[in-house]
């Protein structure tokens, strides 16, 4: 059962309407800075982080949510006696849910590749260190850093009144492929910067088991880039196999190089025939 929910996110897509659903559920919100004026606005009461940790945000933002109070709050094992000993002992109250997305750095060093100090600002500390924390304890808490993952959480929350542990293992392994994403964006850019080296991190989901691979004895598994907006529809036939899209791979290489309306036919990579003509259906006869 959700009692007290954390929220922090630097995109706020969507945040007061679910806060307003929670706080109607009966959970106590606390927030920070903006995130915390968002809801206010929305009529909806929250605990100001500071009044929660005794501390105030400090150091122009840097210093909010990394306190033992909020990390003890996240981290603690609720079954365990010597954690509950240690929360009681120090006034640390559980946080049954983190809220949490980071500060835009994909954005801003895309936006503004040669602004080094704006870059720096915009590295997250305190967001990362939450979401970590909180899917570790995924046993115990729910993360969600994703606005998408809004709607269903509070379906889920309004139908059986608590989060499985299924859906708690999801959200947890989404929260450590965002921060490893994230670290990989900084990693990349400051090597750019300091170094002089270009890094390249490749990050994909979902792999799609195929029947197998070049060869029936052969396993294959294929992955699409979730950064890429380029997607293919199937229109019709039996599924994919391994050569099938090596093929396809092969024909989008040679299409590229035209501006026309092209068609090529690929057999084992190798184009068999390929033509250009007024429109698509022409170029394929």
């Amino acid at each position: 059962m959700i009692k007290r929910a954390l929220i922090s996110v630097s995109d706020k897509t969507g945040i007061a309407d679910f806060g307003s659903e929670l706080e109607a559920m009966g959970v106590e919100i606390i927030s920070t800075g903006g995130t915390k004026k968002v809801l206010e606005k929305a009529g909806i009461k929250v605990m100001d982080i500071a009044d929660f940790t005794g501390l105030p945000e400090m150091m122009d933002g840097r210093l909010k949510t990394l306190h033992p109070k909020v990390h003890g709050g996240v981290l603690a094992i609720r079954d365990n006696p010597k954690h509950v000993k240690a929360m009681e002992k120090h006034g640390i109250k559980p946080i049954d849910m983190v809220v949490v997305n980071l500060y835009p750095f994909e954005q801003t060093v895309k936006e503004n590749p040669g602004d080094l100090e704006t870059a720096i600002e915009n590295i997250d500390i305190g967001g990362p260190t939450m979401i970590r924390s909180a899917a570790k304890n995924y046993k115990y808490i729910t993360v969600i850093v994703d606005p998408e993952d809004y709607a269903s959480i509070l379906k889920e929350l309004k139908g059986e009144k608590r989060i499985s542990l299924e859906t708690r293992q999801r959200l947890a392994l989404k929260a450590f492929r965002r921060a490893a994403d994230y670290n990989s964006e900084i990693d990349a850019y400051l090597s750019n910067r300091f170094l002089e080296e270009d890094v390249l991190r490749i990050s994909m989901n979902q792999g799609k088991k195929l029947r197998y691979g070049e060869n029936p004895h052969q396993t294959a598994t294929w992955f699409s880039d979730p950064k890429s907006d380029f997607r293919l529809e199937q229109l019709h036939g039996r599924e994919l196999s391994f050569n099938n899209l090596i093929d396809i791979n092969a024909s989008i290489a040679i299409a590229a190089e035209f501006e026309e309306p092209f068609c090529a036919i690929i057999k084992h990579t190798n184009p068999c025939g390929e033509a250009v003509g007024k429109n698509p259906a022409v170029a394929f006869l």
